[in-house]
């Protein structure tokens, strides 16, 4: 089985040494995105409603970088940093997977990169 780097400039460069995305064996496996704007590197400013949407726009062009997309995602885990703040993030998440969710683990951590608020990788299969 071949795996193939998927890198797109649509999603913050990835700030160490690992890929935005892995292809392999018909599936997408993307890395854990935080609400970095990609235009200009910087956190997206607001609370965690914003942040989750920036990170899910963020994995939604990296997975469409890889020949997948958002509708293909079967796996997600999302790391808040605070756990009271999951039924905000759940509201934005629900509108990017309206039907037919994926799979999810959702914990809380004790400090994220950039001083982000959420971060969330995915599993998506390769179309």
């Amino acid at each position: 089985m071949k795996k193939e780097i998927v890198s797109t400039g649509a999603a913050p460069k990835a700030v160490g040494p690992y890929s935005q995305a892995v292809s392999c064996g018909g599936f997408l496996f993307c890395s854990g995105q935080i609400p970095l704007d990609p235009a200009t590197g910087k956190l997206t400013e607001g609370g965690i409603r914003e942040q989750t949407e920036r990170v899910l726009r963020n994995l939604e062009a990296v997975l469409e970088a890889g020949n997948s997309g958002i509708a293909a995602v079967v796996k997600t885990t999302v790391y808040l940093l605070d756990m009271g703040e999951f039924q905000a993030m759940n509201e934005v998440y629900k509108s990017f997977f309206p039907e037919n969710p994926p799979a999810r683990v959702t914990v809380q951590v004790s400090k994220l990169p950039a001083g982000a608020r959420v971060e969330i990788d995915a599993v998506g299969f390769v179309s």
